[in-house]
């Protein structure tokens, strides 16, 4: 029995089974975890979307920016004429109602005992612990699961606010803790996070950082997986697993096997 991290797959249908063949996955007795953005600019979404739907229980998911533009878009545009053509196709397909309530039931982040691993799609703030990060993922994710999730929907494209704080409440706390736990990428060491910057550490403006290099984060003492960050490509380091190769740039989609940290690496197929 193995455990699998997956970086971000984003629509790269014949990549991701590619990569299932290098590693010899096995759904009966191994797992497979995903880092989010599952979906979106690889042209086989719906593809990707069942086989791992298929794959049962075998398969975990944080939800990644994507993933949560994706229900959105069913949400506000279930009948289609979303804009994108990889959505529609999934919101025009037979079993696009199950595939959709199979996605939105995972979390925005994930703990493992096991591995003392903590998986978002993003990043965390100094801020923020690890209970304090999956508690506040649990606010997030009981809103998806519920009626207001429309609402929620329509409201979680802004980059504002930036700053966190204990006693923010409403839509603008829950869509700072989706934007932390699935955009961000740089922040100050207030925990402010910055989101039209995608480049490699370096490009940041004055007082950023990536948000990993903060040496007060409160989660310093765990390992933390993520993806999101194609620019900063893959990086196992003993704090973090940055996973995200960019696959449907033309780069790699990538595993890594927790159990021994083993690097496997297929060559894009679709970039």
């Amino acid at each position: 029995m193995s455990t699998y991290l997956i970086g971000d797959i984003q629509g790269c249908y014949e990549s991701l089974q590619r990569l299932l063949d290098t590693i010899h996955f096995d759904p009966v007795n191994d797992h497979l975890w995903s880092c989010g953005d599952l979906v979106n600019r690889g042209g086989k979404s719906l593809e990707v979307l069942r086989l791992l739907n298929s794959m049962g229980k075998s398969v975990d998911v944080v939800l990644g920016n994507h993933d949560l533009h994706l229900l959105a878009s069913y949400s506000l545009n279930p009948q289609g004429n979303s804009g994108n053509k990889e959505f529609d196709a999934i919101f025009a397909a037979p079993d696009c109602t199950s595939l959709m309530d199979w996605l939105v039931k995972f979390p925005l982040a994930s703990w493992s005992d096991e591995f003392q691993l903590l998986r978002v799609h993003a990043g965390v703030i100094p801020q923020w612990n690890w209970q304090t990060t999956i508690s506040l993922a649990n606010e997030v994710s009981a809103v998806l699961q519920s009626e207001r999730k429309a609402e929620f929907f329509k409201r979680m494209y802004s980059n504002k606010p930036r700053l966190w704080r204990d006693d923010r409440t409403g839509w603008k706390r829950l869509r700072l803790i989706t934007n932390i736990l699935t955009r961000i990428r740089f922040c100050d060491e207030l925990g402010r996070g910055i989101y039209n910057v995608s480049g490699p550490p370096g490009s940041q403006p004055n007082n950023y950082r990536p948000w990993f290099k903060h040496k007060h984060r409160q989660t310093r003492d765990i390992t933390i997986a993520f993806g999101h960050w194609a620019a900063l490509g893959l990086r196992i380091k003993k704090r973090y697993f940055a996973m995200d190769s960019g696959c449907v740039w033309g780069g790699r989609l990538s595993a890594l096997k927790l159990e021994d940290h083993t690097i496997y690496q297929v060559k894009s197929c679709e970039g």
